[in-house]
């Protein structure tokens, strides 16, 4: 301020206006070097800013933006500048250094209407200066953070849609914002609840993010630090706040109540009794105000009902209801926070049955004591009350008996004075009509005389309301209503009778009691039936006048009043006239009224007929559909049984699979405790050379295998070419014997045909048998190397991991296996012992057959036809061949015999084998037959093989 006088009087000639001198101020700003003198110019601006705001803000905005820039390091020119343009942008802004600004020239000024809000608007055009302000609130530095703080506010009180989308467009807007009610500085943190207050109104997502920013847990901190309804205006800025953030957002209510925040408000209203004198202050009435707003914004009506019942759950189970049943019920209370409590009861309790219960089971702390609806009730009727007092009570009773059928029905029954003591009385006894609303079942009496037309206004609507409200959805009550035979009469007068616009409102509720009466007559009064009303409606009264009456009614303030909100809002009790359940069954009956008064032509008629045929064939339908549905019941219920027995099955199959598991487990067992008494040492040795063993024995297994692969290759192709040549042999045999009565040199020569091929015979089968030697011995070496291969691998797995009971099933099923292709081998073997004998049989066949075919050929030689020398010498030349084919036999049986030898030796390997399997399956736990014993096929092997040699003897006999 003394730089600015300073520099007035500096300036030559006279003294200049207030425009003159701020155009200096800016110039110097702009053109100064030195930041002192910088500062100095934007110090005087600031003084001038208050009385000049348009000179100010015109020459200087774009001035000081650009020193917001460039000098935002010096926080002192900084704080100046930001001052300046709070100053200029506030509409009433504070004139405390007014007295030491000098006069100019006494010149007038006239300020356009809202000129702070048109220096806004070009302020915010520029997004990057709100952007600029944000980046401040990053500085730690008072005299930055504080002004830019204030500033932001005032822009927001100017222009708040287009800021808050601005700062919702920033990435870190709201964020930045939000650390300021975490400042330590109280300033700060105070101004920045009034910075948050404005940014959040009206704006849902900011709500949701300042929200999710954990904004009520530290509002709720800062109000427990300030002393929660005691504190000061903080804890109302604090309040403010949270009703912007709860109010209409159910995202933000949801998150308060699963957040368990609603039992932090409960402290809140832990209040002495305070005497009738004083003791409640007003900024603590204030915070109690606030705070009961803020609880009824969570229960509010116009909320989800899925989340009032959630809200007022919780505050049954955390003593919140009980807390306000305590300021509802106690002395010295003021007059205001008394009817905002009745009015947070009301809503809390509405519709929820649980917190109904317990309301009703208050009492007041009086002599003797009476419930609390009593006492309620009693205040209301007494018109020494203050009306909003009554208003709330009233709205307190609603809400108790808002879906609450239990109440209902205690209410009616104290309809009537039990006793003769004036001072029980009870709350039926002061029943009004909101008592009606959903309830049939009452003794309907006979209903006396209406009010005359020129009573008062509210006695009649409240009249016609009770009887409204008792008629509906009750043919009962409207038959005993029809029954008095002027009530009729009396409500078409009413209606028809010329009235004032006041009237005309209870004439349109005479209507609407008269369709009531239409729409639920049951036809048992002969002189009122449904059809006789409508006529009466339509000759009397007229269609279009009736619809008039009625829509008169919604067209009334008092009607659009009402249905506004369930709680009752007056300010005078001349003006109670509709309520809002009234409004809701009216809004209910409007159209279902008209259909019913209106009669039936014969187009509608025949619609209905229609669809009532339509009607019957869907339930035909349906029906149709019902029985396929049975029968499908019935198929799946049969599928489900056969399913049931599967499952029956299978679960008797898992039993037995489990108990064959628990015997492998056994055999686990024992093998585990056998193999454990193996000395540790051998084992280790037994393990370090298995694995190359394991190695070694299967490459030769590998080389064996090809081997009997090749030889059983050429075994068969052998196989093929003897019987093929067996064949042959049989066809030479065959004309051998046609021709044995022939001459003997066509014998001869049948003879020496039959050579070459027994001598083919021969060679083959020498071949065959040395190719099933060699077959026979690579099978039992084979044999040995997967027995040895078998037995390593089962110490090496039990070295390591130890057998399992899947290891002790494996070489159970492997011995199995191996058992049955012993056995398959022994039925082969046992085969081709039986081919050998046969071909045994065969050759000792043939060589009867020469031996028979020689002693003819000696008969020949001594018979008189064979004297020449030529047949002599053919007769020696056959003995010598068939002395020699006799050797040949002979041989040939000696070597079958030596054949069977082989195979009887190798079926006692054979043997010795199986037995050796069996004795390990035996010991694995595996049943085996006594049928099954090698003995007997033994023995009988060695009987066959006596038997043999007694036919050999025999033979040798006969050549003898």
């Amino acid at each position: 301020m003394n730089y600015l006088k300073n520099f007035l009087a500096t300036q030559p000639g006279t003294q200049p206006t207030g425009a003159e001198t701020i155009e200096r101020l800016c110039d110097r700003v702009q053109s100064s070097t030195l930041l002192d003198d910088r500062r100095d110019a934007v110090r005087a601006l600031k003084a001038l800013s208050k009385k000049f705001r348009l000179e100010v803000g015109t020459q200087g905005m774009d001035i000081l933006i650009n020193v917001l820039e460039t000098d935002r390091t010096d926080g002192e020119i900084v704080n100046y500048a930001l001052d300046t343009m709070n100053n200029i942008m506030c509409n009433n802004p504070e004139d405390d250094d007014d007295e030491d600004i000098p006069q100019t020239n006494g010149e007038v000024r006239q300020e356009p209407e809202d000129l702070g809000g048109q220096f806004t608007e070009i302020f915010i055009k520029k997004l990057e200066n709100v952007q600029l302000l944000l980046n401040f609130l990053e500085e730690y530095d008072f005299r930055v953070r504080w002004p830019t703080v204030k500033l932001m506010t005032t822009l927001l009180c100017n222009r708040c849609s287009q800021m808050q989308q601005i700062i919702l467009n920033s990435p870190v807007g709201v964020s930045r914002l939000m650390d300021l009610i975490s400042d330590a500085r109280e300033v700060i943190r105070n101004d920045g609840l009034l910075l948050l207050i404005q940014l959040t109104k009206g704006n849902a997502a900011i709500q949701k993010i300042v929200a999710f920013e954990n904004a009520f847990e530290r509002l709720l901190e800062i109000i427990v630090e300030e002393g929660h309804s005691d504190g000061g205006i903080v804890v109302e800025d604090c309040l403010l706040l949270m009703m912007n953030l709860l109010k209409n957002n159910n995202s933000n209510q949801t998150l308060f109540k699963e957040g368990g925040l609603i039992q932090k408000l409960t402290p809140f209203f832990d209040i002495t009794e305070a005497s009738p004198g004083g003791g409640w202050s007003a900024q603590k009435v204030t915070n109690l105000h606030l705070m009961l707003k803020l609880v009824r914004t969570l229960v509010s009506p116009n909320n989800p009902t899925v989340s009032i019942a959630a809200c007022q759950k919780v505050m049954n189970t955390c003593g919140l209801l009980e807390k306000l049943c305590m300021i509802l019920m106690a002395s010295g209370v003021p007059a205001d926070i008394l009817t905002e409590t009745i009015n947070t009861v009301s809503e809390v309790i509405r519709g929820n049955t649980a917190n109904q219960e317990y309301f009703a089971s208050v009492n007041a702390p009086s002599q003797p004591p009476r419930p609390a609806i009593v006492v309620l009730l009693m205040s209301m009727v007494n018109e020494k009350q203050p009306f909003v007092l009554r208003c709330a009570v009233l709205y307190c009773f609603q809400c108790f008996l808002f879906k609450n059928e239990v109440g209902q029905a205690q209410i009616v029954q104290t309809l009537l004075p039990t006793t003769a003591d004036a001072s029980a009385i009870s709350a039926g006894q002061l029943l009004f009509c909101y008592l009606l609303v959903n309830v049939t079942i009452l003794p309907i009496t006979n209903h006396g005389k209406y009010a005359p037309q020129g009573g008062k206004l509210q006695t009649r609507l409240g009249l016609l309301i009770l009887l409204c409200s008792w008629l509906s959805d009750c043919s009962i009550a409207v038959t005993h209503f029809l029954h008095n035979a002027t009530n009729v009469p009396f409500l078409t007068s009413q209606i028809t009778d010329q009235a004032e616009e006041d009237e005309q409102l209870a004439q349109g509720l005479f209507a609407l009691l008269l369709g009531i009466c239409v729409h639920y007559n049951d036809n048992s009064i002969e002189n009122f039936t449904k059809e006789r009303l409508q006529q009466l409606i339509s000759k009397r009264i007229g269609l279009e006048s009736f619809e008039d009456k009625l829509s008169f009614v919604t067209k009334s303030d008092h009607y659009s009043r009402a249905a506004r909100s369930p709680q009752p809002r007056y300010d005078a009790p001349e003006r109670v006239l509709l309520d809002y359940e009234f409004v809701a069954l009216f809004r209910q009956y409007e159209g279902v009224i008209m259909k019913a008064v209106r009669p039936k032509t014969k187009e509608e008629e025949q619609a209905e007929q229609k669809t009532i045929e339509d009607h019957a064939g869907i339930v035909t339908q349906y029906k149709e559909l019902i029985r396929e549905q049975d029968a499908e019941l019935h198929s799946t219920k049969q599928e489900l049984q056969e399913v049931k027995v599967k499952l029956s099955e299978t679960e008797k199959q898992l039993q037995e699979q489990a108990s064959m598991v628990q015997q492998l487990r056994d055999q686990y067992s024992l093998l585990k405790a056998t193999k454990g008494r193996e000395s540790p040492q051998v084992q280790q040795t037994e393990a370090g050379g298995g694995a190359e063993e394991v190695a070694r024995l299967q490459g030769e297994l590998g080389d064996s295998k090809r081997v009997l692969e090749s030889k059983t290759q050429q075994l068969m192709e052998r196989d093929r070419t003897i019987e093929q040549l067996k064949n042959d042999l049989t066809v030479a045999e065959a004309k051998a014997a046609v021709r044995e009565a022939s001459e003997d040199g066509d014998a001869g020569s049948t003879e020496d045909s039959t050579r070459p091929l027994q001598e083919r015979i021969e060679v083959l089968t020498r071949e065959k048998e040395e190719l099933r030697t060699q077959l026979s011995s690579q099978e039992t070496q084979i044999q040995t190397f997967r027995t040895d291969n078998e037995a390593l691998k089962s110490k090496l797995s039990a070295q390591t991991n130890g057998p399992s009971p899947d290891a002790v099933a494996a070489e159970t099923a492997a011995l199995q296996a191996k058992l049955a292709e012993v056995e398959s081998d022994r039925a082969c073997s046992e085969e081709e012992n039986r081919r050998l004998k046969e071909q045994v049989q065969n050759l000792q066949l043939q060589n009867s057959q020469l031996q028979n075919s020689q002693v003819q050929n000696s008969q020949l030689q001594n018979s008189p036809a064979a004297d020449g020398n030529a047949d002599s010498a053919k007769l020696e030349e056959e003995v010598r061949r068939l002395s020699e084919e006799k050797k040949r036999l002979e041989e040939e049986a000696e070597t079958a015999s030596k054949e069977q030898d082989d195979l009887l030796v190798l079926l006692a390997d054979q043997d010795a084998k199986i037995k050796k399997y069996r004795d390990r399956l035996k010991e694995l736990g595996e049943q085996m037959d006594d049928d099954d014993d090698d003995d007997g096929d033994l023995e009988d092997d060695e009987d066959y093989e006596d038997e043999e040699e007694e036919e050999e003897e025999d033979g040798d006999k006969e050549e003898d």
